[in-house]
C-alpha cells in the first residue's frame, strides 16, 4: 500500500476516514439511487478494497437504500460518504466529493446514463454506460 492515504469526511467534521491502496472504478453514476440518496445530479465514486479503508473519527449510520446495497452517511450532517453491494464485502465505493482532495481521483466514465437527468449536458468525453459495467448492478 505504497502511495499518500485517501483521507476525507462528512461536512460537520463528525465522521473521517482514510483509504489506502489505489483505487479503482472511478465513475460518475447518474442511477436514481444515488441520485435520490445525495440531493445531486450524480454522484462520483472510487472504489477501494475494504480492508484498505476505515472510519479513524466517528461512527456513521448505516441505510440499506436497496436490497442490493447500503449506504453510509453522517448521522449529524447526512453527508453520504460509502456504498457498498452486500454481495461485494471485499470493496467499498467512497463518494469523491467528500475527500479532503476529491482532485486526486478522476472519474473514467459515467455509468446508468438511460437515467441522467435531462437538464444535464455533458462535455467531458468519457465513456457512457446506458446502464453499469458489466459486473455491476443498480
Amino acid at each position: 500500500m505504497a502511495g499518500k492515504p485517501f483521507t476525507g469526511g462528512c461536512l460537520c467534521g463528525h465522521i473521517r476516514y482514510q483509504a489506502n491502496g489505489k483505487p479503482s472504478d472511478a465513475t460518475h453514476c447518474h442511477c436514481e439511487l444515488c441520485r435520490r440518496s445525495s440531493g445531486a445530479a450524480f454522484v462520483s465514486w472510487a472504489t477501494f478494497r475494504s480492508a484498505d479503508f476505515a472510519f479513524t473519527k466517528g461512527k456513521p449510520a448505516r441505510f440499506d437504500s436497496s436490497e442490493i446495497a447500503v449506504r453510509q452517511f453522517c448521522p449529524n450532517c447526512g453527508t453520504q460518504l460509502t456504498f457498498q453491494f452486500h454481495r461485494s464485502p471485499q470493496s467499498i465505493d467512497i463518494t469523491l466529493a467528500s475527500m479532503d482532495d476529491p482532485g486526486e481521483i478522476t472519474p473514467q466514465d459515467h455509468i446508468w446514463t438511460k437515467r441522467q437527468l435531462p437538464w444535464i449536458k455533458l462535455a467531458d468525453e468519457l465513456p457512457r454506460h446506458a446502464e453499469s459495467r458489466s459486473s455491476e448492478e443498480d
